[in-house]
């Protein structure tokens, strides 16, 4: 994928950086593997504001997404590459051999035609899904299952990936872009390659209103509140807010936040750089 930099016709497109869609190659999604998905605005099931600046958005239709690839050994070929507008990264539908037909989230460099397979069998090539205990050392892989059977979890967004390095027992050691190190289950499945769209790192929205189109509402500045809205908040003329820290008052530069008590804790065997 690559981005491209409008001309300046409008205040809007003066700094916009916008995607170049030319690996998408239909713009119809398959119509059974679509549903309708409602928007919450930011309030619970009584209308209360639970969430702050979210509301509005364009209309959107979900797509559903096989995290698991649990069709083992049969093979599917990859009709089309699509947009999705509920992820950063492009999808992919395959129709499998007995005409089933599914979304993937489609990796970098994948190509209309393509053959793909899942499972114990399958080669370690560029979009086949198979426990990490088959894959080679140093493979680069995405859309990691973190328990067994449950699905992709880990390396799904634009451009993610991590790479294979160890194996010791019952456990293999995946490398995160971040620098952590953290420990898998070899009877996990994951996917081969890394997830496309790494471009969507180097856009420019361009204007407010296409955050409004996306439900993002403006936020208000912390330190522009009144003390009784936010601790930051008040103060004679231009204060600077004191120390930066959330509504509820918890520091937010340095505090460590990860619960210490999280599952996966002993997971991690190197923490990411700092």
């Amino acid at each position: 994928m690559a981005v491209k930099k409008l001309r300046p016709i409008t205040p809007g497109t003066r700094f916009r950086v916008a995607p170049t869609f030319e690996e998408i190659t239909t713009n119809r999604p398959e119509k059974s593997l679509v549903t309708s998905v409602k928007r919450s605005g930011g309030r619970n099931d009584t209308g209360k504001m639970t969430m702050r600046y979210t509301g509005g958005g364009h209309k959107r239709q979900y797509r559903i997404i096989d995290f698991k690839r649990d069709k083992f050994d049969i093979p599917a070929i990859v009709k089309t590459i699509e947009y999705d507008p509920n992820r950063t990264a492009r999808i992919a539908l395959l129709q499998y051999v007995d005409g089933e037909k599914r979304y993937i989230l489609a990796p970098a460099n994948l190509k209309v035609g393509a053959e793909l397979k899942s499972g114990k069998t399958a080669a370690p090539e560029l979009g086949n899904a198979m426990p990490l205990s088959e894959m080679p050392m140093g493979t680069v892989v995405h859309n990691i299952e973190l328990k067994v059977g449950k699905g992709g979890a880990m390396a799904r967004s634009a451009g993610s990936y991590a790479q294979l390095v160890a194996r010791d027992g019952k456990y293999a050691t995946l490398k995160l872009p971040s620098g952590e190190m953290r420990l898998v289950l070899v009877t996990c499945m994951a996917t081969v390659g890394a997830v496309s769209n790494g471009d969507h790192m180097n856009l420019k929205v361009g204007k407010a209103g296409r955050n409004r189109w996306k439900g993002i509402r403006p936020r208000t500045r912390p330190v522009a509140m009144n003390p009784v809205d936010h601790p930051m908040g008040g103060g004679e003329g231009r204060a600077s807010g004191g120390h930066p820290r959330s509504r509820n008052g918890l520091l937010a530069k340095g505090k460590k936040t990860r619960s210490l008590t999280k599952y996966s804790k002993d997971q991690i065997i190197a923490r990411r750089k700092k």
